[in-house]
């Protein structure tokens, strides 16, 4: 086993140094002639999902186990993240966590991943029960504390989930990543209640501590590079794309972009519920395509040719078919997509985009609130924010003089007041007739993967428009530097 043992070490260098073709390619090598080292199966199937080669990591995971592999009940979560991440097959998904739970019933990763599965699906009840179930084997799992507080209706401040909130945040054996959990639970929950002065500081802190928990440097905003980059997707993009006729596809995109928390999941729940369209949530196909093939971006697009271009589109509607077989349209509501509106019409001249939008004080203070990856690093502070929602607004502004009549506007703020107005034009300027289960109840087995899980669930109503009026003078110093802007 000696030269096993070589192949295999030199297998795992290709993968650690990215070079993931030639390390998928050694893995095969060896394990056509050694298939009993259930281990390299396990690496295979890693490296296979990190290529985007999805089908064939479960495959391997499933050799894995077979095989014999350690911790079996890990194997079943991996392929269960695959099924709902990457393949967006939720019963699938919900099988193998099933399966992970039957092999060990206290296995946190997977129940935590079932009551999310839950939380996109709408089973609230579910969800919590999972969440109290962490909990009783672990009470001072803050995370499952935050999401079990998240995830429930609270409506009164003398709530019982309010005060472990706070007793979680104050025990000195909390994490600084906990903290930041905790704090925008407990945030959330204050707002809800109506305790705006408490909600705002406890959401304050929430941002701090999760710039604080950020690898050194990796939470820094860089405002100078993000005027670099509007100022070049500007040169780049400099003249429109020529118009061309939509080519044949299994299934055709509808881009939602715009900032986060401008209404986007509204948006795409409201078309979604046309006969024709199929829900997509946020997909990483087109950035996939800029990391993987057009990198430096923007400046490597000078290179490219026709056919490449072609290509490229290609690749795109090849995954969105594979992800959704049978489907129509499908929506891609990946909302920092607004960067890519140029890529967008090079690779799909005819594509129509929605763009949505809504009062920029709500949409800054909405960003605030939100418990973002901690690589929007803009996102934990006000003036930040602001200053990229106005270096968004440049770039709307040159994107819509390029292409104003391709991008549909959906105003929030409108939409929420007159649903079937606002929606039956959106619907009208993409091309479909009005049909009135846009406006309907969610079916149940819609999946709704994003922050505004449980929100889009709802009715539709005003609540959320003018929420800024609650925090007038915490966001004086934004409201001046914004000056009134709106796309």
């Amino acid at each position: 086993m000696d030269e096993a043992a070589a192949q295999l070490r030199e297998a795992r260098e290709l993968g650690r140094r990215g070079r993931l073709a030639e390390a998928i390619e050694a893995y095969c090598g060896v394990l056509a002639r050694w298939p009993q080292l259930a281990n390299a199966w396990y690496n295979l199937a890693k490296l296979q999902r990190r290529n985007r080669q999805f089908t064939d990591a479960l495959a391997s995971y499933q050799q894995a186990i077979d095989r014999g592999a350690a911790e079996p009940e890990e194997i079943h979560l991996n392929r269960g993240v695959i099924f709902a991440d990457d393949l967006r097959r939720d019963d699938a998904a919900e099988r193998e966590l099933d399966a992970a739970l039957a092999l060990n019933p206290g296995y946190v990763p997977a129940l935590f991943n079932l009551a999310n599965l839950h939380e996109d699906r709408g089973r609230r009840e579910a969800a919590l029960e999972l969440y109290r179930s962490i909990l009783e084997r672990d009470p001072r799992n803050v995370e499952a504390l935050a999401r079990w507080a998240n995830a429930t209706l609270i409506d009164h401040p003398a709530h019982e989930l309010i005060g472990r909130l706070r007793g979680a945040i104050a025990d000195p054996d909390t994490s600084v990543s906990g903290r930041a959990s905790l704090g925008f639970a407990l945030g959330q929950a204050l707002d809800r209640c109506g305790q705006h002065e408490e909600a705002f500081e406890a959401y304050r802190s929430a941002n701090r501590c999760s710039r604080d928990s950020a690898p050194s440097g990796a939470a820094r905003y860089d405002g100078e590079a993000q005027e670099r980059l509007t100022n070049q997707l500007m040169r780049v993009f400099s003249t429109a794309a020529p118009r061309a006729a939509a080519p044949p596809a299994a299934a055709s995109p509808i881009f939602i972009c715009g900032m986060f928390r401008s209404g986007s999941t509204l948006t795409e729940q409201i078309l979604a519920g046309h006969p024709r369209v199929t829900t997509g949530g946020e997909l990483d196909l087109l950035p996939h395509l800029v990391e993987t093939g057009l990198q430096p971006f923007p400046n490597a697009m000078s290179r490219e040719t026709p056919a490449s271009v072609a290509r490229l589109a290609q690749r795109y509607l090849t995954a969105l078919a594979g992800l959704f077989p049978g489907a129509e349209w499908v929506t891609d509501k990946r909302c920092e997509n607004f960067l890519l509106i140029g890529l967008i019409k090079t690779l799909f001249p005819a594509a129509k985009i929605v763009h949505t939008s809504r009062d920029a004080l709500d949409n800054c203070l909405s960003i605030y609130f939100l418990h973002l990856d901690q690589r929007f690093s803009y996102a934990l502070d006000l003036m930040h924010i602001g200053h990229y929602y106005r270096q968004y607004l440049r770039l709307m502004a040159h994107w819509k003089t390029l292409y104003g009549d391709d991008l549909v506007e959906v105003d929030y703020d409108a939409l929420v007041r007159d649903p079937r107005s606002v929606a039956a034009r959106a619907l009208e300027a993409l091309g479909f007739e009005w049909d009135e289960r846009c406006l309907g109840p969610l079916p149940a087995d819609r999946a709704i993967k994003t922050a505004s899980v449980w929100q889009a669930r709802e009715p539709i109503h005003r609540g959320s428009s003018g929420r800024s009026r609650h925090y007038q003078r915490q966001l004086a110093p934004l409201r001046a530097y914004l000056d009134g802007t709106r796309v």
